[in-house]
């Protein structure tokens, strides 16, 4: 499947978000050069009027699905039925009307969330469906993972190449950094420097800080996608991931010295942690596509930390969402 993009008519869903800017990008530095980016402001693709209107106006070869409702621990506790609905029928539709229309290759983008709570470290993709979601994500994970079941269904009654891939917790500079919906590292980024700049002594972080997380660089993120969409024609789930595992604890630790907090972190352990631990197995990715991350941990984390104190009104908008 050597440079099978090039030449191809690609739609890129959430293609103005965090992860779709970087991906387009990407796209354009290989060569791509007709690819139509949806914004929600244009095709509110939960409904499907505005999916079908989207395939006869973009007429796309491939489709790169990005789009998504997301947020934090407290979001995803908020807006339990909201997060699967939407979710859910996104994806459901995009992916009928890609059989529908033809399309040459459908790229679904799932989430870590995904997987069961308890399952066994590294996650590997055959462990998807040993267990039940942690429950605070669980709607949101369950619909994601109902359109991989969606995607082998429709490759084997239809011949769709639809493929999945699994990335897990991204980061990096363009991230959402509003406090009602912003993942672990903006949020504690947010809180570190803005209580480093009003000399405030104490931040609270949620939780216990015993469970772990491992993060990906956007920029490797949509390399890893990229790459897929390029060589990766198979039924069965890729994780995309860097191969290290961080406990939420070193995590703010970390991040109140790189933001130049030198105060106490006062942990609230009446919120969730959520999932105990997250670290994958990102074997599958390496030998199927030759993917890799490339950015060192801490790197990424201090380009975050200066794109956040230069660009804090956009950060504050939301403007990184994955859905724009």
């Amino acid at each position: 499947m050597k440079n099978f993009l090039l030449g191809k008519r690609i739609c890129v869903t959430g293609g103005g978000g965090f992860l779709g800017r970087r991906v387009v990008a990407d796209l354009r530095g290989r060569g791509c050069d007709d690819i139509f980016v949806v914004r929600r402001r244009e095709y509110d693709l939960v409904r499907g009027a505005d999916v079908e209107r989207l395939y006869r106006e973009a007429r796309p070869q491939v489709v790169i699905h990005l789009a998504a409702v997301v947020g934090g621990i407290g979001a995803n506790r908020e807006n339990p039925g909201r997060y699967f609905y939407e979710n859910l029928m996104m994806g459901a539709q995009l992916i009928e009307g890609a059989r529908l229309h033809g399309v040459e290759k459908f790229v679904q983008v799932g989430t870590i969330c995904a997987y069961p709570k308890f399952a066994r470290v590294p996650f590997r993709e055959e462990d998807l469906w040993d267990g039940y979601p942690e429950e605070t994500n669980a709607p949101y994970g369950i619909a994601k993972k109902a359109l991989l079941v969606q995607a082998q269904a429709y490759r084997d009654q239809y011949g769709l190449n639809a493929i999945y891939l699994l990335p897990v917790n991204l980061y990096g500079p363009g991230d959402n950094f509003d406090p009602q919906t912003s993942h672990v590292i903006p949020a504690l980024i947010k809180k570190f420097v803005d209580a480093a700049e009003a000399g405030v002594s104490r931040v609270e972080v949620w939780g216990t800080g015993a469970a772990t997380r491992e993060f990906l660089y956007v920029d490797d993120a949509a390399e890893g996608i990229v790459l897929a969409a390029e060589h990766y024609g198979g039924r069965e789930p890729v994780n995309l991931g860097a191969g290290r595992e961080i406990s939420i604890r070193e995590l703010a630790e970390l991040i109140a010295r790189e933001t130049g907090f030198g105060g106490e972190l006062v942990w609230d352990t009446s919120k969730p942690d959520g999932q105990p631990r997250r670290a994958l197995d990102v074997t599958r990715a390496a030998e199927l596509f030759g993917f890799r991350a490339r950015t060192d941990f801490l790197d990424g984390l201090r380009r975050t930390v200066e794109w956040y104190r230069a660009s804090r009104p956009a950060a504050l908008t939301g403007a990184g969402a994955a859905g724009d």
